[in-house]
């Protein structure tokens, strides 16, 4: 099973509504698709989103790392020492994550295709179904209340509120009504993308213990290299606490899980560089007792598939935020995991269960 072609294609696909963070405004998915082609005629897929303002990953640096620097070293090397080729991958240059994400991805699609299994159940198989929450962008308190209650009606019981653009009380604002909108049946987590100091952050969510917002757990609450503020947060709040900018790599995860940082970490492909990375991340969480949350950036249903596979084959992954190709205009991917509403089911078929890639040809 060698190696025989990697190729790359640029995708753009409108969102039906601007996404918004205290980092970006997005307007359009915008990522590149990789296709590796082995002598045996099979076919794997993979997919990287430019996020430079998390990764530092733009179009052109992501297709530059697989074409000129991955490429050379993985043609012509044998998927069935998949362990060699995976050492080749991530030794291949410093950094890059999401382009090596992309060819790890395309490499598990072959690898488990091989194997005749869907991905979830080559990497583990815990569950085959899993629940998205779906995420309501930072806006004015009025239109992200409105947001939510659309979300619920939708079928969403579980919301990721984009907060840290502003001012504290801006954001106890927005949650304020939002929990109006939605009353006491769902569940809300924070995510405010780095956006808050460690006195703003402490100050913020004890006073959002204290008024009852009912807050599940708030998501990188200050600089991704502040560690040492990072685990001030932790320790002097009730609600759990999620590292995610904070970790890319295992060695950046066990920091956070030495020094009890955070009550847990939020894994991205694009961060860990794939599945390769992202098992390990997982596997030092669960030896220290800390549960995991897998999620995605802005991507299409290729990528957040991969994603999806990983997060159901393993046991202490416990929270799932797959919601990013629902805010696609059109999808142009056959097969792979669906939906229906929040609920996700993983293919029976081999591999990520892609049967063709519309996108890839240039269709919607």
């Amino acid at each position: 099973m060698i190696i025989q072609a990697i190729e790359v294609k640029r995708i753009s696909v409108p969102l039906k509504k601007p996404f918004k963070t205290a980092l970006r405004t997005v307007n359009s998915l915008e990522s590149v698709l990789v296709k590796i082609t082995c002598d045996n005629g099979m076919v794997g897929w993979g997919e990287a989103s430019a996020t430079v303002v998390i990764t530092g990953d733009s179009i052109e640096s992501i297709e530059s790392a697989i074409m000129n620097t991955m490429k050379p070293q993985l043609i012509g090397l044998n998927l069935l020492a998949y362990e060699r080729v995976f050492q080749t991958l991530h030794q291949s240059m410093v950094g890059n994550t999401s382009a090596k994400a992309a060819v790890d991805i395309a490499l598990y699609d072959l690898i488990s295709q091989r194997a005749g299994m869907p991905l979830y159940q080559f990497l583990g198989g815990y569950r085959d179904q899993l629940e998205t929450d779906y995420t309501v962008s930072v806006n004015s308190p009025k239109e992200m209340g409105e947001d939510a209650a659309a979300y619920l009606n939708q079928g969403f019981n579980v919301l990721k509120i984009k907060v840290g653009k502003d001012n504290i009380e801006d954001d106890i604002l927005r949650i304020q009504e939002i929990r109006k909108s939605v009353g006491n049946q769902v569940k809300i987590r924070l995510d405010a993308n780095q956006g808050w100091n460690v006195k703003e952050a402490v100050q913020s969510i004890r006073k959002m213990e204290d008024m009852g917002l009912g807050i599940e757990l708030i998501e990188q609450p200050v600089k991704a290299h502040d560690l040492e503020g990072l685990k001030r947060v932790t320790d002097s709040v009730d609600t759990p606490i999620m590292a995610d900018e904070s970790v890319f790599s295992p060695a950046q995860a066990l920091q956070v899980l030495q020094n009890r940082a955070a009550d847990m970490i939020n894994i991205k492909l694009m961060k860990a560089g794939g599945i390769f990375k992202a098992q390990l991340i997982n596997q030092l969480a669960e030896e220290h007792g800390i549960p995991c949350m897998v999620g995605s950036m802005i991507e299409s249903r290729l990528a957040v598939s991969a994603a999806a596979h990983f997060a159901a084959s393993k046991k202490n992954i416990t929270r799932f935020d797959f919601d990013a190709p629902l805010m696609l205009l059109h999808d142009g991917i056959d097969g792979a995991v669906t939906y229906d509403g929040r609920v996700m089911t993983m293919p029976d078929a081999p591999g990520l269960g892609i049967r063709s890639i519309r996108l890839w040809e240039g269709e919607e």
